[in-house]
């Protein structure tokens, strides 16, 4: 349609990045769709263009200039070191990436809109933080290193070209963890051990957002006019400890002076990858504040915190390696 959206997606070789493709191909208010990536799409696309580029390459630019993109999706920032190839590796595709993408936005004359997809570990994980963080909230100790910081900093950038250009609208979605069938993360290989990690004397509280929650949402804002910074996640609370009895799990309670060691044995056995900047998370949990996403943007995820994490154990088949009557014993231990 002559009036549709032009957006490009950038890190469209991804799990999430497939969701969000099929979602906008099959919508009428989109005309075109470019996808960049440096390895090529898994999956089928049909009707979007695909351009092998990274980031840091020029031809983003000229890629924004023949395509007349008016509205950049920018999903391919990574949270695992590990697949990336070494953190200072993961750093260079997150920050340098999101630096160079951001200024070729900056110079793009058709570009009215630029979508982000970044992650409430913003915020830090601490005991001192509030019972749940507004998108107004500053993290009384802002993480220091890892995703959370490479988050902080993408996000930086982008409010520097929203300065800039008062013809730009920028819309940040803060996701909390990602779960569901198609999507990887750190969750995942956790939860395919047998006796889950935890820091013994701490149970910390979760969200979650299911991938069909968070490829609808990243849809909507793509092709509608909503500024500003938006919380995401499913409605609801887990409890670590809750996670586990869903699961059919057991826990595997840690002293705190050993986590980081039994982390880095975990990464050395390839079985668990988590970076040493989650290992507070683990332990103190995080929430967030979901009236901005309710109210201005008038979203309601299909699926609760609950719900999410429940059909994630469901599809990849993550439940019933332990009796119901250990997971009776668990529950009476942990009085949930």
């Amino acid at each position: 349609m002559a009036d549709g959206r032009r957006i490009l997606i950038t890190g469209i070789a991804g799990q999430l990045q497939a969701l969000v493709v099929r979602a906008l191909e099959q919508r009428g208010d989109v005309e075109r769709l470019v996808g960049v990536d440096v390895r090529e799409p898994p999956q089928p696309l049909a009707s979007t263009r695909f351009v092998r580029a990274d980031l840091r390459n020029p031809v983003i630019g000229h890629v924004l200039d023949e395509e007349r993109i008016d509205t950049v999706l920018h999903l391919s920032t990574t949270t695992a070191p590990g697949a990336s190839g070494g953190r200072a590796r993961m750093k260079e595709h997150n920050v340098i990436g999101a630096m160079q993408l951001f200024a070729a936005c900056q110079r793009a004359p058709t570009l009215r809109r630029i979508v982000l997809k970044s992650t409430t570990a913003v915020y830090g994980s601490e005991h001192t933080d509030p019972v749940s963080f507004r998108e107004d909230t500053a993290p009384r100790t802002p993480p220091g290193q890892g995703f959370g910081k490479d988050a902080i900093e993408v996000e930086t950038y982008l409010r520097a070209v929203d300065r800039q250009r008062d013809d730009l609208e920028v819309t940040i979605l803060r996701f909390a963890n990602l779960l569901g069938a198609q999507v990887d993360s750190t969750f995942l290989s956790l939860f395919s051990l047998p006796a889950v990690p935890m820091v013994l004397g701490f149970d910390p509280r979760l969200q979650f957002c299911h991938e069909h929650d968070a490829a609808e949402i990243l849809a909507r804002t793509a092709t509608a006019s909503h500024p500003g910074v938006f919380n995401v996640a499913g409605d609801g609370v887990l409890y670590l400890s809750q996670c586990i009895r869903l699961a059919g799990r057991v826990p595997a309670p840690i002293p705190a002076p050993l986590v980081s060691a039994a982390a880095r044995s975990a990464r050395r056995t390839r079985r668990v990858d988590i970076p040493a900047d989650q290992l507070r998370f683990l332990r103190y949990g995080r929430v967030v504040d979901l009236e901005r996403m309710h109210q201005q943007l008038g979203f309601h995820p299909t699926y609760s915190t609950r719900a999410a994490f429940e059909d994630f154990v469901t599809r990849r088949r993550l439940r019933g390696r332990v009796g119901p009557t250990v997971q009776r014993v668990v529950a009476d231990a942990t009085g949930r």
